[in-house]
């Protein structure tokens, strides 16, 4: 595991009524358990191995996802985390920087200053906003 990548992702409408959601998630070890974080949402999974961090993280985001969505808060608190956002949710949507993520992100710095990681682009489908 090693301390390269970046923080990026996007946001895209599909065409099957769902909203591919592209970001890095950071993955490591601690106390025991397998974390795997995506800095750019501030949301964690865990588990004993690496396949059950990813499938906690998995669940995390579509509970995330579902619920903004129907509390129509979505917009809002991607703006609260450092997105820029535009009013129409087809357009592209852009994640906080890393030195962004790093000033403002107190667990993403603790990770990144005391954790070895690995960087993993993960693709997520969530709900299309109505």
């Amino acid at each position: 595991m090693s301390k390269q990548g970046r923080v990026t992702g996007k946001i895209k409408v599909a065409d099957a009524g769902t909203v591919e959601v592209n970001l890095p998630v950071i993955i490591f070890k601690e106390d025991g358990s397998t974390i795997s974080y995506c800095p750019a949402l501030d949301l964690a999974g865990y588990g004993n191995t690496e396949k059950e961090a990813s499938e906690s993280m998995n669940v995390v985001m579509e509970e995330y996802f579902s619920y903004t969505i129907h509390k129509k808060t979505l917009d809002k608190d991607l703006k609260k985390l450092g997105w820029k956002v535009k009013k129409n949710m087809h357009k592209k949507m852009t994640p906080p920087s890393v030195s962004t993520s790093l000033e403002t992100n107190e667990n993403f710095k603790r990770i990144f200053d005391n954790n070895s990681f690995k960087k993993v682009d993960t693709t997520f489908q969530i709900p299309a906003v109505a």
